[in-house]
C-alpha cells in the first residue's frame, strides 16, 4: 500500500460519496464499508445491553479483515469507515451510555489493542460532519431498514 486515507463520520454523512469522488479524481482504490449483514443487529436493536458486545465484535472482525486486505493492496487506497471508529467511537459510546458493561468493554478494548498493533495506521483521517436533520433525511431517503432503527 502506498498511501492510506480513512474517511470517518456519522451514518448518512456522505462517506461513500466522498470516497468515490476522491478515488475517481485521484485514481486510488476505494474500500467501501459493506452493507450490514451483522447477524446481531436485529437483536442489538431489541436489547442493546445484551447484544452490544457481540455486535461490536462482529463489526470489529469485519473491519480488521478489510484493513488487512487494503494493506496488501499495491496502490493508494481510501477506506469508507475504519476499524478505529469501531473502538474509539461506537464501542466507547455504547460503554458510556451503559449499553456495554465494564467487563465486556475491557475485553473488547484488549482484543482491539492486541489486533490493531499489526495494522498500518492511515496516513490521514478525514472526518466529515452534517447536521442531525440532514443525516436523518439522508438515512430516510436511502430506505435501508436496519438504518432507520
Amino acid at each position: 500500500m502506498e498511501k492510506f486515507v480513512a474517511v470517518a463520520g456519522n451514518i448518512g454523512v456522505g462517506k461513500t460519496t466522498l470516497v468515490q469522488r476522491l478515488c475517481d479524481n485521484l485514481g486510488w482504490t476505494p474500500f467501501f464499508e459493506p452493507e450490514s449483514d451483522n447477524p446481531y443487529l436485529p437483536d442489538f436493536y431489541q436489547d442493546m445491553q445484551t447484544w452490544a458486545f457481540h455486535s461490536q465484535v462482529f463489526f470489529l472482525t469485519r473491519r480488521l479483515r478489510a484493513h488487512k486486505n487494503l494493506s496488501a493492496h499495491p496502490g493508494s487506497v481510501i477506506q469508507d469507515r475504519s476499524v478505529y471508529e469501531d473502538a474509539k467511537i461506537f464501542a466507547h459510546n455504547l460503554y458510556q451510555q451503559k449499553q456495554m458493561g465494564e467487563r465486556d468493554y475491557q475485553t473488547y478494548q484488549e482484543l482491539y489493542q492486541a489486533l490493531v498493533e499489526f495494522l498500518p495506521p492511515p496516513d490521514l483521517v478525514l472526518y466529515i460532519k452534517a447536521s442531525v436533520p440532514t443525516l436523518q433525511g439522508r438515512i430516510k431517503q436511502r430506505g435501508r431498514d436496519y438504518e432507520e432503527q
